[in-house]
């Protein structure tokens, strides 16, 4: 039985539909990532798993137990972390931790070995408060806090979000961590770079599931060779290329710029000759392995061609 199921979930605030039709499934101790930018969804899919809110239309589960009829049982068995850092922000980093274990009935000592890796980094500051933490530090807290009653799945919102680059690798490597203790953990992030640091992958964009697969597969099943192209003038070369019949698409990825043609048999000297029609000074051309970020793009572009 998987961890986590959703069948055609559906949510709208008003008139603006926030989760469209969306079903997928989370297997026991996977890592498992919810990808897209703000307004994709995201936040509404973990609060219904989570029994905060109620979905217009379908069903889902956690453990077995459905997340309208079982919410007490679904809240005893798991972690939640929500983007907005959520804990008391005048209690100390030891009382914030108490107070979770106490509400669960548990205690620090009793599930010290879970959280002993995070908990370790924070000890220092036990007697500061939480509102005075830094970034990093108030999500390693929240974390703690979240894993304080030992929960069978882990629901983590975008948790590193507007951390700065170590802590979000130190985040990561914590999750696996986890992991190897048989939890479950879902976790969402508008970072792409993050999606491939996941078991399997959603893909979302407007409330729809664009794809669900392993990084690894997402990348892999990517239709055409991907060039990374660049000149001294990259906003005229851009504008070029995506004016010409040729091209099929062309998107900004830092100094590159990366594209695709029409034909299906593309190599660099095809990207040459009509890249010459506009005399680009320092034109560079090379083939490249896509990215996630890629191939978000692509699918996002078909699902709109769709409509």
């Amino acid at each position: 039985m998987p961890a986590v199921t959703l069948k055609n979930i559906s949510k709208k605030y008003g008139d603006f539909v926030a989760v469209d039709d969306v079903s997928f499934e989370v297997q026991k101790g996977e890592l498992f990532g919810l990808i897209g930018p703000d307004g994709a969804g995201k936040t509404s899919i973990f609060r219904i798993l989570t029994t905060l809110l109620l979905s217009d239309g379908g069903s889902a589960t956690v453990q077995g137990h459905d997340v309208v009829k079982d919410f007490q049982e679904i809240r005893n068995k798991v972690g939640y972390m929500p983007g907005k850092f959520s804990l008391y922000q005048d209690l100390t980093v030891k009382e914030n931790l108490n107070f979770f274990a106490t509400i669960f009935g548990t205690t620090i000592d009793e599930n010290y070995e879970l959280i002993k890796d995070i908990y370790d980094q924070i000890k220092p500051f036990n007697d500061r408060r939480a509102g005075k933490l830094s970034g990093g530090m108030k999500q390693k807290l929240a974390l703690c806090c979240a894993l304080i009653h030992k929960p069978e799945v882990l629901f983590l919102d975008e948790p590193t979000t507007g951390v700065d680059v170590v802590s979000r690798s130190e985040f990561w490597e914590m999750l696996g961590k986890l992991k190897e203790q048989q939890i479950t953990i879902v976790v969402s992030t508008p970072y792409m770079d993050e999606a491939k640091l996941c078991d399997r992958i959603a893909l979302m964009q407007n409330g729809k599931i664009m794809s669900v697969d392993t990084p690894k597969q997402i990348i892999k099943s990517f239709p055409k060779p991907l060039f990374a192209v660049k000149a001294k003038n990259i906003y005229k070369l851009l504008q070029d290329l995506r004016n010409d019949q040729e091209i099929e698409s062309c998107d900004a990825f830092g100094e590159f710029l990366h594209i695709t043609l029409v034909a299906e048999n593309a190599n660099e000297e095809a990207i040459h000759s009509i890249a010459e029609k506009y005399n680009p000074e320092n034109f560079e051309v090379k083939k490249i392995e896509p990215t996630i970020e890629d191939s978000f793009i692509r699918l996002m572009r078909e699902q709109s061609d769709l409509k």
